[in-house]
């Protein structure tokens, strides 16, 4: 299992999202995409930052799309929305928090009518939140990136593929805070269960480079994009759209 950092803000990619955003209809190109659905201030309150409940957020792969965890942020609603290959799942669990303690409870929902049940866990101080295992029928090989939302770091999360000149396509999912300058994802290439994580840095001018300062996209408004080589010397081009 391996574990990226977001700063004090820990981004998890655990083994075991696609909304629709409207986009203008100016076809001229200078015209942003932006997602219309997406909130632009974090909802998480400054009473959670260093505690289990708040508002959690995530991509997966083995199909794609997002997943937002609200664990009484604001009340004692304890709710779960999935967005996947474009149907919203809403999960529940009927776990009560406990002040002062980790959170860990089954989310449970229904998908084209069977029930879907996923595993969420968190620590006592908000970190470490994790899927540690999910019944998702019809999608066997489902894996999460998941990030608490701090009152002061919006999350982000896009939707996205890949392609390359071996050649080879894939999913691209990218988690992110312009607050905090960094990144962090999951990709697996078409027809297979293997994934890579990627992690790195956002500058002010949108450069995302990666953990070895390699420039793989720009962000621009809700939208990513880029070109660059990978290790062996194939030609990558990463597109993605914000829809959380």
């Amino acid at each position: 299992m391996k574990r990226i950092y977001f700063s004090t803000l820990v981004l998890m990619a655990t083994t075991f999202l696609f909304s629709a955003c409207k986009k203008s209809d100016d076809s001229s190109p200078n015209n942003k995409y932006k997602c219309t659905t997406c909130i632009t201030k974090p909802e998480a309150l400054s009473a959670n930052d260093a505690i289990s409940k708040g508002i959690y957020k995530g991509v997966l792969i083995g199909s794609t799309g997002t997943i937002k965890f609200n664990v009484a942020n604001d009340n004692s609603t304890i709710t779960a929305t999935m967005v996947i290959d474009g149907t919203t799942v809403l999960l529940t669990s009927s776990v009560a928090l406990i002040s002062g303690q980790p959170y860990t409870a089954p989310f449970v929902g229904t998908l084209n009518g069977q029930t879907v049940t996923i595993n969420f866990t968190v620590d006592v101080n908000g970190g470490n939140p994790t899927i540690s295992s999910a019944n998702i029928p019809g999608h066997p090989n489902a894996i999460f990136t998941l990030v608490k939302e701090t009152s002061n770091a919006l999350i982000e999360c896009f939707v996205g593929t890949y392609s390359s000149t071996l050649p080879e396509t894939g999913t691209f999912n990218i988690v992110l805070s312009r607050q905090l300058g960094k990144f962090g994802g999951i990709s697996r290439e078409d027809g297979s269960t293997k994934n890579s994580d990627v992690r790195g840095t956002i500058d002010a001018n949108g450069s995302m480079k990666d953990d070895k300062g390699n420039k793989v996209a720009t962000l621009s408004d809700d939208e990513l994009s880029g070109t660059f080589q990978d290790s062996n010397g194939s030609t990558i081009t990463v597109n993605g759209k914000r829809t959380l």
